[in-house]
């Protein structure tokens, strides 16, 4: 071959390497991850979530790409994600909580969806049942509704004059409604007075405090991504209205709330990589069963609890899974 031919050649060679090595990376598996809240408040739950699909087989960068979108607790940016991701046709959506869920299920019903964290996936509607979901989508219920009862009982182990409690909710949230109702009738078995905060963006949490004063000796706070995104908010606001806190979440009481009781949410993300790496081997999410937890996480914010003045039992702080000091 004549040198300028060969030189020509080589140049040739050279210039498509980076189409080449663009259209291998265009071939990656892509991973839609649909983030409700912020990036800081859902790290951990990227880590272990990042962590499993690396266990499995898929490196981030080299064997799949992770595109994350970040809605803030803004129920509209979501809509604007889920479209997006649609339009660049992600092989998997990953979500957590009911709104964001729901959202993704409106905009597609090819790409597959695994919902990390849900309350309530067979009483809201979104799946067809627990053994086979049925359609699009699939992922792990956190049971939010059912463990009401449950957390009533420990919040009256340290709060033993409670008769007043307050339910914070999202109303425009179909999980944190279905929840407002099991802790309601949980109240009312008991003999509590309930009183419902009604909030639906940000700006309605300092009010609902303001008119929660004096009127409430405990406030049950159900989780959705708007309570989440202002968790640290909300234990500040009730802190300084002195009403005591009730949690699903480790992370509120890690933000200040006083108690927690519910999943570990970190543990069913690393769970959702199982069900990612079944969906992109060929598994289908209607045929995959959604998963209920079998391990119930007790923490406890001793901080907290003193600045409001209450003792909590010796007993109760043996069973806590973590006491925050």
């Amino acid at each position: 071959m004549k040198r300028r031919a060969f030189i020509t050649l080589l140049g040739g060679a050279a210039a498509a390497w980076p189409l080449a090595a663009s259209a291998q990376q265009a071939k990656l598996p892509t991973i839609g991850f649909l983030g409700a809240s912020t990036r800081s408040a859902e790290n951990e739950w990227i880590v272990a979530f990042v962590q499993r699909l690396r266990e499995l087989g898929w490196v981030e960068g080299r064997t799949i790409v992770i595109e994350y979108r970040w809605a803030e607790g803004h129920d509209e940016r979501l809509v604007e994600i889920a479209a997006e991701f649609v339009r660049r046709k992600v092989d998997v959506i990953v979500t957590w909580g009911a709104v964001a869920t729901f959202v993704a299920k409106q905009a597609t019903s090819v790409i597959p969806i695994v919902f990390a964290a849900m309350g309530e996936p067979l009483g809201t509607g979104l799946v067809a049942s627990l053994a086979r979901p049925g359609g699009n989508i699939t992922g792990l219920s956190t049971q939010s509704a059912e463990l009401a009862g449950k957390r009533l009982e420990l919040l009256r182990e340290v709060v033993p004059g409670l008769r007043r409690l307050a339910i914070m909710f999202n109303v425009d949230a179909p999980a944190p409604a279905l929840d407002m109702r099991g802790v309601e009738a949980a109240a009312n078995a008991i003999g509590l007075e309930v009183a419902t905060s009604e909030i639906r963006q940000s700006k309605d949490i300092a009010p609902a405090f303001d008119a929660l004063k004096g009127h409430a000796d405990a406030l049950y706070v159900c989780t959705d991504p708007v309570v989440f995104t202002n968790r640290v908010g909300i234990n500040i606001l009730a802190a300084a209205a002195r009403i005591p806190t009730m949690h699903g979440r480790r992370e509120y009481a890690e933000g200040g709330g006083l108690m927690s009781y519910g999943t570990n949410v970190a543990e069913l993300f690393r769970r959702a990589g199982d069900y990612v790496d079944k969906i992109l081997r060929g598994a289908k999410p209607a045929e995959i069963p959604v998963e209920q937890p079998t391990k119930f996480y007790l923490a406890v914010n001793l901080t907290t609890a003193k600045a409001l003045g209450l003792e909590v039992p010796p007993t109760l702080l043996a069973r806590a899974d973590e006491v925050i000091e």
